[in-house]
């Protein structure tokens, strides 16, 4: 009974601070900033951690910020992301970002759960049975941060024994959660530099067009999908950049394509990453053109633990059984937390955070994009709540 007093006390209580999230949060969407630097974040967020009495490490190499709470021989993470996206935002917020960045992926939303779960858990620190780290990382975005916060030694002093984090979503309603064992999916990323012979466009047989490459490679790679693997498989193929050329009447010397690989499994993932170097040298070859492929990201899927997955489920449905948790999170978008998964048992959940009217809702990455505040007070108690139970559970 104590237990179950305690948990509705503390969802009370992140409904109680929603005023307090909503403005933490129209701060950080005014201030986007992008990549391993972000100088003004982590200053907002040092600032409130130190209104609340949490000690905190800043790694300044890569603007990740941890703070402890608690003391205990098990070690439970939350973790969440900062940074924003490269584009000009059109989402007619009244407290819309002007700085030519935009936080399109909610993860502006994201600090503010986590600072809201560092409140609650402060004001019930001599409740815990153990020690919760808190992670506020950089560079999702760009696939940089998490590994280069692994690298930084984030999951140790103390040892991480488990880990959590979740990810708005802006096509969700509010008061829904969703979840599964592979959530978010592996990417390689990689970079095709093609060199020709440049030419006037009057007498193409003295250049070598890398344009004409270009094109046949981008139509080879399709097949790989189309004709290489079993229509069952779960694999996406995308070029998304493909930059030549400045004038209409030059053959150009070079040529560049861009893409990403999205897949679940490991074996298919290799043997995609191998033919797609196969073919893109081949048809280079065959075209006469100089080619280089350059690995631009190489993140593994996210893998939840599904014992994990249930001991949050029980702590959600303990915390509000009218919240909604749907197992449907399985999407072949990436992200970086797949360097702590892999590294210590974790789970992966999304958060609803539809805004308005459902008919018109945006997905996620687009200029236009809007979140509903409302979802912060739940975040910020299923955070908090989920990392007492677990060291509860986890005590011995």
């Amino acid at each position: 009974m104590k237990n179950e007093i305690l948990q509705d006390q503390i969802l009370q209580e992140a409904k109680a601070m929603q005023e307090e999230l909503t403005k933490w949060r129209h701060f950080l969407h005014r201030i986007p900033e992008l990549g391993l630097c972000l100088p003004d974040t982590t200053a907002f967020v040092k600032e409130r951690l130190s209104e609340m009495g949490i000690e905190f490490t800043e790694y300044e190499e890569c603007s990740c910020i941890t703070a402890v709470l608690g003391k205990g021989p098990k070690c439970f993470l939350l973790r969440s992301d900062m940074d924003g996206l490269p584009m000009e935002e059109e989402s007619g917020e009244s407290f819309a970002s002007e700085n030519g960045c935009m936080h399109s992926c909610g993860h502006d939303l994201h600090t503010a759960i986590l600072l809201g779960a560092a409140k609650l858990l402060k004001r019930h620190e001599n409740e815990l049975k153990g020690t919760v780290k808190l992670l506020f990382q950089s560079g999702e975005e760009t696939f940089e941060g998490a590994k280069a916060a692994v690298g930084a030694g984030i999951l140790e002093n103390p040892r991480v024994d488990s880990a959590f984090a979740m990810h708005v979503a802006s096509i969700i309603p509010a008061n829904t959660i969703i979840y599964g064992d592979y959530p978010m999916a592996a990417v390689y990323g990689f970079r095709i530099e093609l060199t020709g012979k440049g030419a006037h466009g009057s007498t193409p047989q003295l250049g070598i067009d890398p344009i004409n490459t270009g094109v046949h490679i981008y139509l080879a790679l399709q097949e790989l999908i189309a004709r290489e693997i079993s229509s069952t498989e779960e694999a996406a193929l995308t070029i998304g950049r493909f930059d030549a050329g400045s004038v209409s009447n030059v053959i150009p010397e070079r040529a560049v394509l861009e893409g990403t690989l999205r897949t679940f499994k490991p074996g298919l993932r290799s043997m995609l990453i191998r033919r797609i170097d196969e073919v893109v040298r081949s048809v280079a070859r065959t075209y006469r053109t100089d080619v280089e492929i350059h690995t631009l990201s190489d993140v593994p899927p996210v893998t939840c633990n599904p014992e994990l997955n249930q001991e949050i489920l029980t702590s959600i449905h303990t915390l509000d059984q009218g919240i909604k948790t749907l197992p449907y999170y399985h999407v072949m978008g990436s992200e970086d937390f797949a360097f702590i998964s892999e590294k210590v048992p974790s789970s992966y959940f999304g958060l609803g955070a539809g805004a308005g009217d459902k008919a018109e809702w945006i997905g996620q990455h687009n200029p236009r994009v809007r979140f509903a505040d409302e979802c912060l007070a739940l975040g910020a108690a299923v955070y908090a709540k989920t990392a007492m139970d677990w060291l509860n559970v986890h005590i011995s």
